[in-house]
């Protein structure tokens, strides 16, 4: 399948008003110090990790690309740039609440720095595609997190925008991959980097925070079981669903667009007051 089966979406560049109090606390979402520092990790890949993204994109992408292809890799470029520029803001809080975060981001960028020299361009594209999959289905369930409607109203609205942003691109790696390096075996070899990569990076970074925690009292390292069993719990819903779409990734034929969340994405866009 080499086209989108739905019609395609106007991809929208958003300035959305978000603000960190300097109040935030610490353990934002539900309280539950395991729940938020495991956002945290993926809060801590996003920026440099989307910068990534954009430049896979622009380095396979060639004037022989559909003018609206074009038209959406600027669109997508615009979007990804934004979530980079917010999260690297919140950054700025984590450091005045007292983590220690710029050991973990040196040590990451020297990684994307080494993967951008080395590794030829359709790979780094496969992999781009491969995360953009992940960070749609996440976006996907986080319009029904039962966590995320009790988390702070500030973390909120970034997780849930980002959200609906990543759903709206979803496919724009994914076509550029199609229309320049089409093989089957290509686009799996990029899903398994990514996946190593997605998952590592940000476990890492959560597993670093939640030590911090601990060392600075604010985390009983006797409480960390409970906390990890209450999340584990409050996402028991999304284990199946979950894993069909990891499958669903590995099949030949398949498309990011033969699911469309958008209608949930726009939904919560207005809600959150997100022209």
């Amino acid at each position: 399948m080499n086209g989108s089966p739905l019609p395609r979406p106007k991809i929208e560049v958003r300035t959305p008003d978000l603000a960190f109090p300097a109040d935030l606390p610490h353990h934002w979402l539900a309280g539950n110090a395991v729940a938020t520092q495991v956002f945290n990790g993926l809060n801590l890949v996003f920026p440099d990790g989307e910068r990534f993204f954009i430049r896979a994109v622009r380095d396979c992408a060639g004037d022989s690309l559909d003018p609206a292809l074009r038209s959406e890799i600027r669109a997508f470029n615009g979007q990804e740039g934004r979530h980079a520029y917010e999260h690297e803001r919140y950054f700025e809080v984590l450091e005045a609440q007292g983590y220690r975060v710029k050991g973990f981001l040196r040590v990451f960028r020297r990684f994307l720095d080494w993967s951008n020299r080395l590794m030829p361009a359709p790979l780094r594209l496969a992999i781009t595609a491969g995360a953009e999959h992940y960070t749609a289905t996440f976006g996907a369930f986080a319009f029904e997190d039962p966590l995320l409607d009790q988390a702070h109203p500030s973390m909120k609205k970034l997780m849930l925008w980002h959200a609906a942003e990543e759903i709206e691109h979803k496919h724009v790696a994914f076509d550029v991959l199609q229309a320049t390096h089409p093989g089957v075996w290509l686009r799996r070899l990029g899903y398994v980097l990514a996946t190593l990569d997605l998952f590592g990076f940000s476990a890492f970074a959560a597993r670093m925070l939640l030590r911090q925690d601990v060392q600075a009292g604010r985390l009983r390292r006797a409480d960390v079981k409970g906390q990890r069993a209450a999340l584990q719990a409050a996402q028991a819903q999304f284990a199946e669903p979950m894993k069909a779409r990891v499958r669903a990734y590995w099949r030949a034929d398949f498309h990011p667009s033969e699911t469309d969340e958008r209608p949930q994405a726009y939904a919560k866009l207005a809600e959150l007051g997100i022209a």
